[in-house]
């Protein structure tokens, strides 16, 4: 049996590369311990969030499905960060933990090119320059061109709660074993990394009246560019608001040297943006108090999960930590926290495409490779799957830039900078935020999912319709001059906007602050000829309202384009270019970037370091 592309692996990372794989054309094998586990959300039950929400948008562009499935049935849907700049506002639903992985399910059961095998892979099939299939637990060899692993928190991982230590993956399912071993032999380097998850609670047991209420946003919003369908705001469900009382912060304080993470028992590092209560009580300790989330698991279950309150305290613990919150006195632990180590890859070992550099043919996504957060493994997912099929056919690879995708910055600060502890994506990470909107996600990357056969033909159109309307929008704006007279300053004295004291065109107007495209549309008649849909129209305030910035920032953009476009020898040898610092001679070595401007993110690398690589490229004939 011998198969394009395998993907070891069923969580968010492995149905992307699979889901990728196998509608480019290539024969796809995904193997996964359970089915039935497939995309499960073994912690919190929610999609998107700051800057994972974009990460979403760009996986929808570029023709994935976690967006597809994130906009099926949901329970909440949010847009973030509205008081602020567009370069962070994003979306974050609230998924039944029950649907959404059904919902990816069913897109994988009718994919075509894409067989599901239900078994562990304990090895991989070698040579000393390539991987050429898995090796199953029953002996089984598979042969596959490429193999992309993405096992998770499963790979040797351990549970563990104050003391009790339990081999197993998440949410108690079978651990993977043996493959971290065999990937070690092979002289791939192993670390131990560590996240954890909260307490589940019976809703019925909870005293919400002592909680605030969080409702979602009431708008048409979606992940996907595809989605026509919506959730009506009134049959969204609600969360809820509470703050960890003194007597928390008291029991957990008398019960530190109980708790894994503080009595020896974990090894692995730990999310520094996703801590444990504990931890966030003992490294910010003046702060009197935590807010925590309480969000509802499934539709028409009973099980709430406690966002921020992650713990690997013992049972008992657990349970006088759950009843010193307010509203939660008599409340009822239908599943108790608890943290899980794993192993995964050291993250330097990854090339841009994702690709281990010791080996043809085998690449990693997901937290496998440092990363934490269900968007995060997606977004390396659909990357990973797509570079392992271009690889194959000995095309040029997929290689995103930072002004392009949140993608491209996580995977360039993986394999350039590594990751001590759990990469989360951040709107910090990005130095081209406002570039990388969740508005025009599809402006910058549909091109790319059509061309590699991810996006179907009907929805390129219908992408190349939209554009003729905004930029036929923008063209009209730019050239209708409005006039100070009486009807346009009574409309905008109507909608509370100052009015003009002298004539001015229809996009100068727009940028106003307090003026919306809505105004337009009754000044302008002939806009009704060219609709906009929602997404469509905060294109456009966003392009006219932001132009000056966003033409900064493009031109920084372009201005660091020359080192990005500047390609090193994969040959190089480092170790012996005269007037590289010691340090640097090391880290370019180890890191081998692939271009002047990837070398120049190098940790200990300096601008003397990157003055002597442009004249090695001089040299050397190659600029």
């Amino acid at each position: 049996m011998e198969f394009d592309v395998i993907v070891v692996g069923g969580g968010h990372a492995g149905v992307e590369a699979a889901h990728a794989a196998a509608s480019m054309g290539c024969k796809t094998l995904l193997c996964t311990l359970n089915f039935k586990t497939v995309s499960r959300m073994s912690c919190n039950p929610s999609i998107g969030g700051s800057a994972k929400g974009i990460v979403v948008r760009e996986i929808d562009a570029l023709g994935g499905i976690m967006g597809v499935a994130a906009d099926y049935q949901y329970l909440q849907m949010k847009m973030l960060n509205t008081g602020k700049g567009p370069g962070v506002q994003c979306l974050r639903t609230q998924s039944d933990r029950n649907i959404y992985p059904g919902r990816v399910q069913e897109i994988l059961l009718n994919t075509s090119n894409l067989e599901i095998k239900e078994a562990m892979v304990t090895s991989l099939l070698h040579d000393n320059e390539k991987v050429f299939g898995v090796v199953m637990s029953d002996g089984a060899e598979i042969r596959a061109k490429a193999v992309v692993i993405t096992t998770g928190t499963y790979m040797e991982a351990q549970i563990l709660r104050g003391l009790e230590k339990t081999a197993s993956g998440p949410d108690g399912e079978k651990a993977s074993v043996g493959l971290s071993k065999n990937l070690t032999e092979m002289g791939i380097e192993i670390y131990r990394l560590k996240t954890g998850t909260p307490p589940r609670i019976r809703k019925s047991s909870i005293d919400f009246s002592k909680a605030s209420v969080q409702y979602g946003t009431n708008a048409k919003l979606a992940f996907s560019y595809t989605t026509k369908e919506f959730v009506a705001f009134e049959n969204q469900a609600v969360c809820h608001l509470i703050y960890t009382s003194p007597k928390t912060h008291e029991i957990i304080r008398n019960n530190l040297e109980r708790s894994a993470q503080f009595n020896g028992q974990i090894k692995g590092v730990g999310p520094r943006y996703c801590p444990s209560i504990e931890g966030k009580i003992t490294t910010f300790y003046d702060k009197p108090r935590h807010q925590l989330f309480l969000e509802p698991e499934t539709k028409d279950g009973d099980s709430i999960y406690i966002q921020g309150f992650a713990t690997s305290m013992p049972r008992d613990v657990q349970e006088q930590m759950v009843r010193s919150l307010p509203g939660f006195e008599n409340a009822e632990i239908l599943k108790y926290g608890y943290a899980i180590e794993y192993d995964a890859i050291v993250p330097t070992q990854f090339d841009a495409t994702l690709r281990v550099k010791k080996y043809r043919g085998l690449y990693g996504a997901g937290q496998i490779c440092g990363t934490s957060g269900y968007e995060e493994a997606a977004g390396l997912g659909i990357m990973a799957g797509i570079n392992a099929v271009l690889a194959i056919r000995g095309q040029a690879p997929l290689i995103l830039k930072r002004n392009e995708a949140y993608i491209a910055v996580m995977i360039d600060d993986l394999v350039t900078k590594g990751a001590i502890e759990p990469y989360r994506l951040l709107s910090s990470r990005a130095e081209y935020r406002l570039l990388l909107r969740h508005d025009n996600a599809d402006l910058r990357l549909t091109e790319y999912g059509y061309q590699l056969g991810l996006i179907p033909e009907a929805r390129y159109q219908s992408f190349l319709q939209k554009n003729e309307s905004l930029n036929r929008v923008l063209s009209i704006l730019r050239k209708t001059y409005l006039g100070a007279n009486k009807k346009v300053n009574e409309y905008l004295l109507k909608i509370g906007c100052t009015p003009l004291k002298g004539g001015t065109l229809a996009y100068d107007l727009l940028k106003r602050p307090d003026v919306a495209y809505s105004t337009m549309i009754e000044l302008i008649p002939e806009l009704i000829f060219h609709p906009l849909d929602e997404t469509g129209i905060m294109q456009l305030e966003i392009m006219v309202k932001y132009e000056g910035y966003i033409a900064k920032q493009e031109k920084e953009a372009k201005s660091f384009a020359k080192f990005e476009s500047l390609l090193l020898p994969e040959d190089l040898d480092y170790l012996h270019i005269d007037g590289l610092a010691l340090e640097s001679r090391q880290k370019l070595q180890k890191i081998r970037p692939r271009t002047i401007g990837q070398a120049s993110r190098v940790g200990g690398v300096n601008p003397s370091d990157i003055s002597v690589l442009v004249l090695t490229l001089k040299r050397r004939g190659l600029l």
